[in-house]
């Protein structure tokens, strides 16, 4: 058995050394999309273009709209004359938020009375609206407490004063909030499932349509020999990938890693397992190369998805929720998470280990069953 093993692993390696180009098709992609992702990847908002229509032109009013301007979030791109400019820079794409400051607004203050402000948000895309949203609470709340320390002295005695309640956070595992920090393992987990599946996917349609699958049926390979043959070299693959990019979110995005490196292999060896028993069952129900590439699509797209990479689990409909089950991406990015950002070990997460090794024998297993020389068979 291991020699006939081993006649498959040389095979497969020798197979990739002739290709000139493999090597570059399977690293060079990667490592672009792991700094676009890396980038592209984040639910923080900057620069957010913003229309500003102060009516009450008082130094109160202008020292919010300086609040605005200094926290980097907002770009104020016009002044408005009136309400009418407001809604032509909304309907016009020109601003996202519009800040409208009426009249009275600064003796209000002065007067230690409530004043009103009218913020204008463009619900269009609504992930922005309420970021945007958010940070212009946080902004206010800076504001009013600044003004609350300019206006104390004036009122000192005029009445009781109220008792003041300050509210401390204290984020755990990422003080920053950098959601780099959340997205970027999770980009790890997302690229590595679609290299390896989508390699996987091709192997035995591959061997089908350039007519070597026959030759192996009749040869004294058996089934499980050659889907271990297929298996061990893009498991190794995507080892080195999970590595690479690994590297690339520590080194070059500094994003920590405080977990122990063997949690973390043994996580992403269960995962591989399972990646490359989905990319050959697919590959059984497969007849050519392009039949295999819809498969792939239809699979590895709604995994992605359902995967809690972006969107929360618990969020979704129950029975969407009872999908992710299946999936392996689902269980890896827990662990990858909790090893990378909170360092815990096996006694926290063996629940998500056992679901990847549960899944990789399943998958594996029916790979096997299925093996035949025609597709669906």
């Amino acid at each position: 058995m291991f020699e006939r093993l081993r006649a498959m692993l040389l095979k497969e390696f020798r197979q990739l050394r002739r290709d000139r180009w493999a090597m570059t098709r399977l690293i060079l992609p990667l490592i672009i999309q792991m700094l676009v992702f890396g980038y592209a990847a984040t639910f923080t908002v900057h620069h957010v273009a913003t229309v500003v229509l102060d009516l009450d032109h008082s130094q109160a009013s202008r020292s919010l709209v300086s609040h605005f301007v200094a926290s980097g979030r907002f770009d104020v791109v016009e002044a408005a004359a009136g309400i009418q400019d407001v809604t032509r820079a909304i309907d016009h794409d020109k601003a996202v938020v519009a800040i409208v400051i009426h009249a009275g607004f600064g003796r209000d203050l002065d007067n230690g009375r409530s004043a009103p402000l009218q913020v204008v948000v463009d619900g269009t895309n609504s992930n922005t609206a309420l970021i945007a949203l958010g940070y212009i609470s946080q902004i206010v709340a800076a504001f009013s407490a600044d003004e609350a320390s300019r206006l104390a002295p004036r009122h000192l005695g005029a009445a009781r004063p109220e008792v003041g309640i300050t509210l401390q956070s204290s984020p755990w595992f990422n003080p920053g909030l950098d959601d780099r920090w959340f997205f970027i393992p999770g980009v790890i987990g997302s690229l590595t499932l679609l290299q390896v599946v989508s390699l996987t996917a091709f192997a035995i349609v591959r061997e089908r349509e350039v007519g070597t699958l026959e030759q192996i049926m009749v040869s004294p390979i058996r089934p499980v020999e050659f889907i271990l043959g297929k298996t061990v070299p893009f498991f190794l693959i995507g080892l080195g990938d999970i590595l690479l990019v690994s590297a690339i979110g520590i080194f070059w995005f500094k994003v920590p890693f405080i977990g122990n490196p063997l949690v973390m292999l043994l996580g992403a060896g269960l995962f591989l397992l399972a990646a490359v028993g989905m990319g050959l069952l697919l590959s059984t129900f497969s007849g050519t190369q392009q039949q295999a590439f819809a498969l792939n699509f239809f699979f590895v797209n709604p995994f992605f998805i359902l995967s809690g990479f972006a969107f929360p689990i618990a969020a979704m409909p129950r029975l969407l929720q009872w999908f992710t089950v299946i999936n392996p991406l689902r269980y890896f990015l827990v662990v990858i998470r909790a090893v990378f950002l909170k360092g815990v070990g096996f006694a926290a997460l063996w629940p998500d280990l056992t679901a990847m090794a549960v899944l990789a024998g399943a998958m594996l297993a029916v790979s096997v069953l299925r093996f035949r020389a025609a597709p669906g068979a």
